[in-house]
């Protein structure tokens, strides 16, 4: 296995266990209380959208071709540092 292909199975399990994350904090989100229950719905919306364009960039790593490798993976690093951030946001409001 090359490098690249251990870099987007990385990409891909971390994005597995943010799933399973989100999960959890929407089953959290529907015992809140109705005020709460809006905004823990925004900001999981919010993860699913980052999540979103973060599987997009790994599926564009996985088709390009070597000569673009480079120039995508300083993207799907940026979508995957806005991704872990809003996480760390999620964990820290849902506690």
């Amino acid at each position: 296995m090359n490098s690249r292909d251990e870099y987007v199975r990385k990409m891909q399990t971390k994005l597995e266990e943010w799933n399973a994350e989100i999960n959890m904090l929407t089953v959290k989100a529907d015992k809140v209380k109705a005020e709460l229950r809006n905004d823990y719905n925004e900001q999981i919306e919010s993860l699913k959208a980052k999540q979103t364009v973060a599987r997009q960039k790994i599926e564009q790593l996985q088709e390009a071709g070597e000569s673009a490798w480079d120039d995508l993976t300083s993207g799907v690093e940026k979508a995957w540092t806005a991704l872990g951030e809003a996480m760390d946001s999620a964990r820290s409001r849902f506690k």
